[in-house]
């Protein structure tokens, strides 16, 4: 594959626009500049300098640009000046996505956004909300969506071009990649303080979006099992004193364990994978969960059926009850629980894989630059 055209032309040159945005999406990133570098196309990432620092775009051979998340005159002036002389530009979810519409006011350059969950507010600012998504559905080129409910949502906003995008799980980064390192599983549950009891483990920012209040709910009915599990979160957020006091003042058998780099590790180590509630489009721990044959419980919401199949198990969203019972029979249920590891893999056999996903989004490109052939 080449990126570099006939007839003179230089190579390729794309702008990844990234507003912070989650985990899933800065890692994706990540992975598209690597793959795109590799093969020759010259990448700039327009993302917050702390986006650099985490995922380290510069080290995967991509120009970085310091633009704030904020949709501010000046930001927008800095992204303008980053887009100049790019063939196209790739915005990465919706606040990201509107400011690169503002940056490309009165320029033909074709605009490609990926939307990688749907944005959620409520109030006045789900109204705001409604009017970016429908100005950035309308105005892009191409719109991405990592799940067909986001690709019908672009299509029912105005979106011209609407497609499912191939998404992969990136491989670990830079913070993991030294897996002499890594402790093995019973260390782990050791320090975590889960020997000879059952380890849950759930990852994910401490937001009002995560599902943390019916994982608590939960938690007090697996007070009464014999033995009494743990239940470990990684993840940190606004509401960490808020649900540091509910477990205290409920005592339930629940850790709160701050940001951490081992969320792999954490799963090796852990009996269940919980995923509580919604977030994430394609969520990463369910992901995670099933590459490393950890059974999985998880509440129907957003595009989970879509990328789990039935290689988990679901239950009804908001049901906390129902979520606590779901574990409690999977624990009882050794069987069940070794047929969920194999159909994990088999579902995850079926992901799209790095090289994929790069291959489809240099499609995309080269559809709407049609400098080159570049599949």
């Amino acid at each position: 594959m080449s990126s570099h055209s006939p007839h003179g032309h230089s190579s390729l040159r794309t702008v990844q626009v990234l507003g912070g945005g989650n985990a899933g999406s800065s890692a994706h990133v990540r992975s598209l500049a690597a793959g795109l570098v590799a093969r020759g196309v010259r990448v700039t990432v327009c993302a917050p300098g702390e986006a650099d620092d985490t995922y380290d775009f510069t080290g995967v051979g991509a120009e970085h640009v310091h633009v704030p998340r904020s949709s501010d005159p000046g930001s927008v002036a800095t992204l303008r000046a980053a887009c100049t002389d790019a063939d196209l530009v790739h915005a990465h979810g919706l606040h990201a996505s509107f400011r690169a519409v503002l940056a490309l006011s009165g320029r033909r350059t074709p605009l490609i956004v990926t939307w990688h969950d749907r944005a959620h507010a409520e109030g006045a600012r789900a109204h705001l909300l409604r009017l970016l998504e429908r100005r950035v559905a309308r105005t892009a080129t191409v719109v991405l969506g990592t799940t067909s409910d986001l690709v019908d949502r672009a299509r029912r906003t105005g979106a011209r071009d609407a497609r499912l995008a191939a998404v992969a799980l990136p491989r670990r980064s830079r913070t993991g990649e030294n897996e002499e390192c890594e402790p093995p599983p019973s260390k782990l549950r050791a320090e975590l303080g889960a020997m000879g009891r059952p380890l849950f483990m759930t990852a994910g920012p401490l937001d009002g979006r995560r599902g943390h209040d019916l994982l608590l709910d939960a938690a007090r009915a697996w007070r009464g099992l014999d033995p009494v599990p743990l239940v470990v979160v990684a993840g940190e957020g606004p509401r960490r004193a808020e649900l540091q006091r509910r477990i205290e003042d409920e005592e339930l058998p629940v850790r709160l364990l701050g940001g951490r780099d081992d969320v792999g590790e954490l799963l090796a180590a852990a009996d269940l994978a919980l995923l509580p509630g919604g977030g994430e489009s394609r969520s990463v721990l369910a992901q995670q969960a099933l590459h490393a044959r950890v059974p999985l419980v998880a509440a129907l919401t957003g595009g989970v059926r879509e990328l789990v199949g039935d290689a988990a198990e679901l239950v009804p969203p908001h049901d906390p009850e129902a979520f606590a019972a779901a574990v409690v029979r999977l624990l009882d249920d050794p069987e069940r629980a070794a047929l969920l590891r194999d159909l994990g893999t088999r579902q995850a056999a079926d992901w799209p894989s790095e090289d994929e996903t790069v291959a489809q989004v240099l499609s995309v490109y080269d559809e709407l630059t049609r400098l080159r052939p570049m599949i």
